[in-house]
């Protein structure tokens, strides 16, 4: 089969270009529609000079299929089926669309009016007002391009460019985007505003300023009759006095009662308090100063150089005035350079600077580990100052691979001094395991368990110095070779070693307890009747 020569294809191609320009105009001629000129005081037609302009004044009116233009004089380009007016210039669609200006070109063919100078748009509750706008019949649709400003019975917006359809009740604004609103202030690079529902679309850069703070956008849904939101993409939300910021993926936003809801990435920032909550859900009630957060909860406390990491299953945070109560539910694990600790849920209260550990607590020191049913860590301007074991203590010390120094008793109580541990007391039937080391040397003596009501512990360079038992004590010293497994280590011992967070991002490592680790229940006291 031949193919067709190049040139007659590209002839072609043009006769069927230029057959479907030419039927696209006959189509729109076929729809276009005369422009009627209906009456005028006066009516001025100069034939020689000016033979296709029909001079018209005072009480003008045109008609062009059902809209009507009103206006003091005009041309009447009647061959364009087009005209220009002047002076107190009005175009009435309906009984539900005016439009005001001070001059006005509209073309009949193309069914668009321009008006100039003074406009006013109304369509029923909405007002249009600008200096140039242009007003499309065919898709009913107004639009000015050099400021305008459209007022509800609720909203004020004004823009650089902007359009307005009666028909949807739908307006778009681009550029300088300012929405005034009795409660707040919306500045905006692109916004969509529907005139019914009073909804705002945010669509660019848009800061939302009010008595009760700000809103930081890029996309997101504005209800300005409720003051509700929900906002995508990072949005901020930060407080009246800007000291708490609530980000995330989505959040849902009610400016009248500061609450904000959050999904995805959340991150709640107390530059007051230092204290960040995180989450992968959560809230802040900014009314009852509450916020709660889940799915990868974490809290930061960053008052100090050295910041505290805590990430648990649920996380709660309540301030009261000046003080503040922190909550962590389920699989709790912290982080400090000084301090690790993992338990099944804490407390920490600003009022007292006590930080509670409840539930298989498990704290570690530098070297030191402490367990115990409760553990309290008191906190002097974010040092450990103290720490109380309450109920079956258990202090160790990790010497080598596998002698450890070991403290027992009811109750533990370790003092710190500028972070360092300082001295250690034991109370209710302590046990202690320790090893002496031969002076200037690194060699054990031998291994002394000793039994005693209480014991006091003193320790320098992180090493004990002096050790106190009293009333009285017994004990022995064993030398090392004589050591069986039974002797090195008291009852209860466990090194939990393999559960210490090893640094920030190791607190979000899942870590279960072996079962032959977990500590016998307690005995319930009973009582004889």
């Amino acid at each position: 089969m031949n193919k067709l020569p190049k040139t007659l294809l590209f002839c072609l191609f043009f006769l069927f270009f230029t057959l479907g320009i030419s039927f696209s105009f006959a189509q729109q001629k076929e729809k276009a529609t005369r422009v009627f000129m209906e009456y005028a005081d006066s009516t001025v037609f100069e034939k020689e000079n000016n033979p296709d302009i029909h001079i018209m004044r005072g009480n003008v009116r045109f008609r062009h299929d059902s809209t009507y233009l009103y206006c003091d004089s005009a041309y009447f380009y009647e061959k364009d089926n087009s005209l220009e007016a002047f002076a107190n210039v009005r175009i009435e669609q309906g009984d539900t669309l005016f439009i005001y200006g001070d001059y006005a070109i509209y073309e009949g063919n193309t069914n668009l009016a321009k008006i100039r100078e003074n406009v006013r748009m109304e369509n029923q509750s909405v007002t249009l007002f600008t200096d140039n706008l242009d007003y499309d019949r065919n898709r009913n649709l107004g639009y000015f391009f050099d400021g305008g400003m459209l007022v509800d019975s609720l909203n004020e917006l004004t823009s650089i460019y902007g359009q307005y359809s009666p028909e949807t009740k739908l307006a778009v604004f681009k550029d300088s985007v300012t929405l005034t609103n009795p409660q707040f202030v919306l500045h905006s690079d692109t916004l969509n505003y529907n005139t019914v529902n009073r909804v705002a679309t945010i669509l660019g850069p848009t800061v939302v300023e009010s008595d009760s703070g700000r809103i930081y956008s890029t996309r997101g849904i504005y209800d300005t009759q409720t003051d509700k939101s929900t906002l995508f993409d990072r949005s901020i939300v930060v407080s009246n006095d800007k000291t708490k910021t609530l980000t995330a993926d989505t959040l849902f936003y009610d400016r009248t009662t500061g609450f904000g809801e959050a999904f995805g990435n959340m991150v709640l920032n107390d530059t007051a308090k230092k204290v960040i909550l995180m989450g992968d859900y959560g809230y802040y009630d900014d009314l009852n100063k509450f916020a709660f957060a889940t799915d990868s909860a974490q809290v930061i406390e960053y008052s100090q150089k050295d910041s505290l990491f805590a990430h648990a299953d649920t996380v709660q945070m309540l301030t009261i005035g000046e003080e503040r109560e922190i909550k962590a539910f389920y699989g709790v694990r912290i982080y400090r350079t000084d301090l690790q600790g993992v338990c099944d849920s804490l407390q920490f209260n600003t009022k007292d600077s006590t930080l509670y550990m409840y539930k298989l607590p498990i704290l570690w020191n530098t070297g030191y580990q402490l367990t115990g049913d409760t553990i309290h860590i008191l906190f002097n301007d974010s040092t450990i100052e103290r720490v109380n074991v309450i109920d079956r203590s258990f202090a160790i010390e990790k010497k080598d691979t596998t002698y450890y120094n070991q403290i027992k008793g009811k109750y533990l109580t370790a003092f710190f001094t500028a972070g360092e541990l300082d001295r250690v007391e034991v109370a209710g039937a302590t046990e202690s395991i320790y090893y002496p080391i031969e002076d200037k040397g690194t060699e054990f003596i031998g291994c002394n368990r000793t039994e005693s009501p209480y014991m006091t512990i003193y320790i320098k360079n992180r090493k004990p110095f002096k050790i106190l038992w009293r009333p009285e004590s017994k004990g022995k010293m064993l030398p090392i070779p004589d050591l069986t497994p039974e002797l090195k280590f008291l009852k209860d011992f466990v090194d939990y070693d393999y559960l210490r967070p090893k640094d920030k991002a190791d607190i979000f490592t899942k870590t279960v307890m072996k079962a032959e680790d977990i500590p016998a229940p307690k005995r319930q006291r009973t009582h004889r009747r």
